[in-house]
Parts: structure tokens; sequence; C-alpha cells
């Protein structure tokens, strides 16, 4: 099969044996999506070296069943379109066996960490990992599923409100999703977004728009933190009020200079936020209450995939989606 292999922080086309694995299924990719995490491990990142993509809709072809302690993954069928998480995860150490399994202490992470991804012909994951896409939910819109559950596990972290004052700050492919999903909560929410299509996208949905310059410090009883740019943790920290909650959403690369005895003496909560709960993304898709695919900005075959990471990296685009 045709596959995009990254190896020395270069990329390339190969054709390769299609995946087999034992209890899992074989899926054929639809489409995948390109994210800032693909882009960061050509970058070097995280040494790496596969296939890369993480964000998919696809077909099952053929499954071995296999026993599901969570019992997810019941009832898929071979036929099936589906989205896939993102972590496989062992079921057995002392994170998994307390409910902490996308922190699995033996876990492979699909197209990020020893498991070849989704830019490539097939793929296969554990049948627990899987979930049917509702009929109404076409490919383009199901292929967010990933990235909005990661935007929704704010919200099953931090308690947030009608009365909460809300800071987003970025308004990229993830910060797009977290702006729609943290609206539907009713809270006082405003966005710094960078860009005039960012802007434009958010005030199309009515969210509102804040600059740097406008922030004032010591008000916002939660930041969100999206960039992952040592600016914007800046921002965040400024901005935040004392007890509030600051959520990081973005990795940072290196190292970054914080001062932490003004977090204890401020009493910050701190809180990572990273993979989310797949089921209610796909239900908002279904019942429109988001629209992911405004973010959709370009589309490429996978005999063009080169071309289509050449464009995903230009500054203020959003998503671009290669199709197999």
């Amino acid at each position: 099969m045709h596959a995009l292999w990254l190896e020395n922080n270069k990329i390339d086309l190969r054709d390769i044996l299609q995946p087999h694995k034992d209890n899992e299924a074989l899926i054929k990719i639809r489409k995948a999506g390109i994210c800032s995490t693909d882009l960061e491990l050509v970058k070097g990142y995280y040494p790496y070296t596969g296939i890369l993509g993480h964000e998919f809709v696809g077909e099952v072809i053929s499954l071995t069943p296999s026993p599901s302690p969570s019992g997810r993954g019941v009832g898929v069928r071979a036929g099936d379109r589906v989205v896939g998480e993102i972590n496989a995860v062992c079921n057995e150490c002392e994170q998994c066996l307390n409910g902490r399994s996308t922190h699995c202490e033996n876990r492979t992470v699909l197209g990020i960490v020893n498991r070849n991804g989704t830019f490539a012909e097939y793929t296969t994951l554990p049948i627990a990992n899987l979930h049917r896409v509702p009929d109404s939910v076409p490919d383009e819109m199901a292929v967010f599923t990933e990235p909005l559950a990661a935007a929704l596990e704010i919200q099953e972290q931090v308690q947030i409100s009608p009365t909460d004052r809300v800071l987003l700050i970025g308004a990229g492919r993830l910060g797009q999703l977290i702006a729609q999903t943290l609206a539907l909560t009713g809270c006082d929410l405003r966005v710094v977004a960078r860009h005039a299509h960012q802007q434009d996208l958010l005030k199309r949905r009515g969210i509102r728009i804040i600059s740097e310059e406008e922030i004032k410090p010591w008000r916002w009883d939660v930041v969100v933190e999206a960039t992952g740019s040592p600016s914007g943790f800046s921002l965040a920290r400024q901005a935040i009020r004392p007890r509030g909650t600051l959520v990081l959403k973005s990795t940072y690369k290196g190292e970054i200079n914080v001062n932490f005895s003004s977090i204890v003496v401020d009493e910050i909560n701190i809180v990572g936020s990273r993979c989310g709960p797949f089921k209610p993304a796909l239900r908002l898709m279904e019942s429109r209450q988001v629209d992911p695919t405004v973010l959709i900005m370009d589309e490429f075959e996978l005999t063009d995939a080169l071309k289509a990471f050449e464009r995903a990296a230009e500054v203020g685009v959003l998503k671009v989606l290669i199709q197999m």
C-alpha cells in the first residue's frame, strides 16, 4: 500500500506491506487530517519513525473479536464507517486499572508513539478504540472527531458555568474547535485570534474577539492556552485571576521559564488537557451544534501528500485533508 513515512525529520511516499495485527481491526482510510502535531513531528518535536497521522475516518474491512474490559467497540462490524481513539492500551498497568487508560504505561499512540498512523491506505486499531460514525455525519465532518474530542476534554476536567469569564488564547486548528464547544456553555467567552480568517470564522458564530491589548490582568476565571508558545503562556498567566483555572491545551517545545512562586501565591489551578471523549464529539456533529468543516482550507490525494504538508505548514492555514 501507499503510505507517508517519516524518518530522520523527512517525509516521503513509500510502498509498504498492508498492516495486520492480531485482535485488531483492519481499516481502510477514507480521509485523514493534518494537525499541528504532525507538522511538529516532522520538525523533530518527538523522535518518531513510521507512518504519520491520527485524525481519520475509515471503513472497517475485517476484524478479529477481542474482549474489551471497558465495553467499548461493541457492535462494530466489517463495513462500518468508523473513527478511532488514538491511544492503544494494555488494560493491565496501574493507570489502566485505575481508570486512566489514556495514560497507560505501555500505550502506543496512532502515528505518534510506536504505532503506524493514518496517512496510508490502511491502518489497524484495537476494536475497543473504534466508534461507529452516524449516517448523517459526512466524512469531511467525521474526520474532525479526534480534535473535537480533545476540545471537549476541557469540560470533562473543568466545570464551566454561564457566569464564568473565559479567555481562549489561540484560534488555530484546535482553538477554533475549543471556541465552538466553550460557546455552548453560555459562558462569557473571549478569544484572542491573530489572523483575519480566524476572526471571521469566530464572528460568524457570534463568538467575541479580544485583542491582547484589551486583556485586563487578574480578571479571568478560566484561561485556556492553545498556542503552545511561551508568549501565549505569559499572556495567560497575566490574565488569570487569583484562584482561577489555567488550562494548558498545547504542548511546548523545549522549556519555558515560569515563576512558580507567583502561581503559589495566587493559588492558580493548572490543568493539563489532552485526549477527550469521542461519543459526545460525534453527537455534537450529528446534531450540528458544532461545524468543524469550516476549518477545511484544502484537500489532496495521498499521492500529493508532500504538497498537502507544504500547504498545511503555511501561516494562517487551518485544516488540510488527505483523501485516500
